[in-house]
């Protein structure tokens, strides 16, 4: 059983930029309604998946890195996957549609993805 890892300044290259395996990252705040919803989802679907790293960052005690990803509205989710954000999209998300998410980021052709943006950098270079 894998719980979510806590996400801070100190612990998030190694965690999330460096990680060998997909890695989503649940942006979130003790105050907030939604986030305090989606827990107990996030933390269920964590159980079956042993081969991503569910991490949570409190923006209220990390705003550097909220900032840096230009958290607007929480929760927000974010999958980086061979450091590349592969997706990112706040509000909180249905079980079954968390678990389908899942399941197209780890099907995606990094190759592809790669491709793609190196074209994006070409056209807007």
């Amino acid at each position: 059983m894998s719980k979510p890892v806590a996400i801070d300044l100190e612990n998030f290259d190694k965690l999330v930029v460096n990680a060998k395996t997909p890695v989503l990252v649940d942006f979130w705040a003790p105050w907030c309604g939604p986030c305090r919803s989606f827990a107990p989802v996030y933390d269920k679907v964590s159980d079956d998946h042993e081969d991503i790293v569910f991490a949570k960052v409190n923006t209220e005690d990390e705003q550097e890195i909220a900032a840096h990803f230009q958290i607007r509205s929480i929760p927000t989710l974010m999958i980086f996957r061979e450091q590349t954000i592969i997706f990112a999209q706040p509000g909180a998300l249905p079980e079954g549609s968390f678990r389908q998410l899942l399941e197209k980021a780890q099907e995606l052709d990094m190759a592809e993805v790669r491709r793609q943006i190196e074209a994006q950098q070409r056209e807007q270079a």
